[in-house]
């Protein structure tokens, strides 16, 4: 193949389709083919089935730049997502260029061949395919399973203990009591859809605070905008009035942190009940966005609380008891079923080993140029999305950039691009956030650098620029 997509989710159709829309638009057509380790597309969305489970992102930039969201809805429900990536893999025709069941296993790139070879699991047999471009769209969680603490003594637990990415099928809320390990996006999503389901009481236990935002379930200006503009419009004037509110709030959060914080709080004092503790439950220990801010549709995490449906406590467990949980205030949390909504593991680039001539590639000793490339690895591309805004942000420039340097490639009758690590520039963590999640596995990653083109900037508005306009031939790039 010309180009091989590994990841049939949200990043990786994306990536495929803009091919095929580059195409249609002049540039040289590419056979191209998406491998999907798992058995269905939809990546996340398909895997994750946890009850209320959810975009913790608004659907105008969320969805693709090139097939607007349908709707006012801000925040969509997984199965509206889920439906929406492969509706716009068939209006592509990119569905029928997913091959289900193949796990690319390692890759070796040939300087003589100009070639990737690329080892793929199906079947139970391995298989051997080649490309001129390998493009990782597989992010960086790991699907097989999600993160658990040692939890002490959980073996004398009685009841049910789930991990959202594995959640049953045949798990009944009605009449039980939760306990939500956690204080993510995954359990302010859990907690609300548990209570709504009939749960008898669903405990949010927190060893420490997030910050938490209510946000209208669905835009009321998108609305009003739908009535009077054409989709095609509406959609790009939603989008742009997204990314700059998502923007201004980022900014403000670094600029005057105290500002943002007493916004927050004045919001969770409005929408709990009178007298409520916010200052123990809804008080973070860091400054807005240094973790991703979590939001709430219609404040419906409030509205359980408020309700009676749910409780937040904030402790740490001493140990599990065969009924529930000990904490170490003394107080015990009572449970049918205790839910680790705990975090992810990252598996860097699917867990594809790389390697040039035979060479294997160290990730942690490569540079990530513009967040996409890797130093002294040919031709290929990897999709990481931004942590303070939308993840498909940050995959459509990394797509923008794809298809100018293929372009490049036909105008001046190249085969391959390798960035080439400059002398001076420091390094720098990829992933520069301070979630647990990400500190657990940073060291695995590449590096970043502190200067363009090795450092972007977590701003679109920048990055669009740089993504967008500047050389693709700049001093760090080599083609052969």
């Amino acid at each position: 193949m010309d180009v091989l997509i590994v990841g049939a989710g949200l990043s990786g159709i994306g990536a495929a389709c803009r091919l095929e829309i580059a195409a249609r638009k002049g540039l040289r057509r590419r056979s191209v083919a998406v491998l999907e380790a798992r058995a269905a597309s939809g990546g996340t969305w398909d895997l994750f089935r946890y009850p209320g489970v959810r975009s913790d992102s608004d659907m105008f930039t969320l969805g693709y730049s090139f097939r607007p969201w349908d709707g006012d809805k801000q925040l969509a429900d997984g199965p509206s997502i889920l439906s929406y990536v492969r509706a716009t893999a068939r209006e592509f025709g990119i569905d029928e260029q997913i091959r289900y069941d193949h796990r690319v296993v390692a890759a070796d790139w040939s300087s003589t061949d100009q070639r990737w070879a690329v080892l793929v699991e199906h079947a139970g047999e391995q298989v051997a395919l080649t490309c001129d471009l390998l493009w990782s769209t597989s992010g960086y969680y790991d699907y097989d399973a999600g993160f658990t603490p040692a939890l002490p003594h959980l073996a004398d637990f009685e009841g049910t203990v789930v991990h959202p990415q594995q959640w049953p099928e045949d798990l009944d809320a009605t009449g039980k009591r939760f306990v939500v390990i956690g204080s993510g996006a995954t359990a302010v999503t859990l907690v609300p859809a548990l209570a709504a389901e009939g749960a008898g009481h669903v405990t949010m236990l927190q060893r420490s605070p997030t910050y938490i935002m209510p946000l209208p379930a669905r835009d009321p200006v998108a609305r009003r905008l739908g009535k009077v503009l054409p989709a095609k419009a509406a959609h790009h004037v939603n989008r742009w009035r997204s990314v700059l509110q998502q923007s201004a709030l980022y900014a403000m959060s670094r600029w005057k942190p105290d500002r943002v914080r007493a916004l927050v709080r004045r919001l969770n004092v409005a929408a709990l009940p009178a007298g409520y503790d916010v200052d123990t439950h809804f008080k973070p220990r860091y400054d807005p966005w240094d973790q991703r801010l979590c939001v709430v549709p219609d404040g419906d995490l409030f509205r359980a609380i408020r309700d009676g449906d749910a409780t937040v406590v904030t402790d740490t467990i001493e140990r599990f008891t065969p009924k529930g949980i000990a904490l170490t205030s003394g107080e015990e949390l009572d449970a049918d079923v205790v839910v680790t909504a705990t975090g992810l593991n990252l598996k860097p680039l699917g867990g594809v080993t790389l390697a040039v001539d035979g060479e294997p590639v160290s990730l942690p000793d490569t540079m990530a140029y513009k967040a996409m490339l890797l130093s002294g690895v040919p031709n290929f591309v990897f999709t990481i999305g931004y942590t303070n805004a939308s993840w498909t942000l940050k995959a459509d420039l990394v797509c923008d950039y794809v298809v100018r340097l293929l372009q490049h490639l036909d105008a001046t009758g190249k085969r391959s691009f390798t960035p080439q690590r400059q002398a001076g520039v420091e390094e720098r963590p990829l992933l520069d956030f301070a979630a647990g999640y990400v500190l657990r596995a940073v060291d695995e990653f590449p590096r970043s650098g502190d200067r363009a083109p090795w450092m972007l900037k977590q701003n679109y508005l920048r990055d669009a620029v740089t993504m967008r306009r500047t050389p693709v031939d700049d001093d760090a790039m080599q083609f052969a």
